[in-house]
């Protein structure tokens, strides 16, 4: 079966089949491929005038454009999105320690770092409560299980018709 011109496909092989291309972001001359620049325009890159970019897939994962239940709304060419992130002390879920000091004996639940200051005389409640900071600040991937594969867009092919 013959492909639409501009079918994106994925491909387990280490080249490029004939007539198609890899969606690797490469710069192509309008002049040689007007019907695949006449679907792609310069959604991808390129200066409209000579060239035009394929799509670059490298290192991502593709997303369907519009907006689905619930989540952003993605424009066809958009690209977003982070291998590694870091979470700061907003993106914590609220939370507070609790200390609890008996005489001079300090307790602290969920095992947090507790430093008592000092214990006013003669008094059950300290002068000061250091709750240490924990955590080493390292970001974190978010990027899941995965299987790199090829994807191959088609230079050549039945000219896709509106429907």
């Amino acid at each position: 079966m013959e492909p639409y011109i501009g079918q994106i496909m994925m491909f387990a092989g280490n080249f490029e089949p004939q007539g198609w291309a890899s969606c690797d972001g490469r710069l192509l001359p309008i002049a040689h491929h007007t019907a695949l620049f006449s679907i792609l325009g310069t959604t991808y890159g390129g200066d409209g005038q000579r060239t035009f970019a394929l799509p670059d897939l490298r290192g991502r994962l593709p997303m369907h454009a519009g907006q689905g239940g619930g989540l952003s709304h993605r424009n066809l060419g958009d690209a977003g999105g982070a291998e590694m992130v870091t979470l700061g002390s907003h993106q914590l879920p609220a939370h507070g320690h609790h200390a609890v000091l008996t005489g001079s004996v300090v307790r602290a639940q969920e095992g947090a770092d507790v430093e008592v200051v000092g214990v006013a005389p003669g008094k059950a409640s300290p002068v000061g409560i250091n709750v240490h900071n924990s955590g080493g600040s390292q970001p974190v991937s978010v990027v899941p299980p995965f299987l790199c594969v090829n994807f191959i867009i088609a230079l050549v092919g039945l000219y896709p018709s509106r429907s």
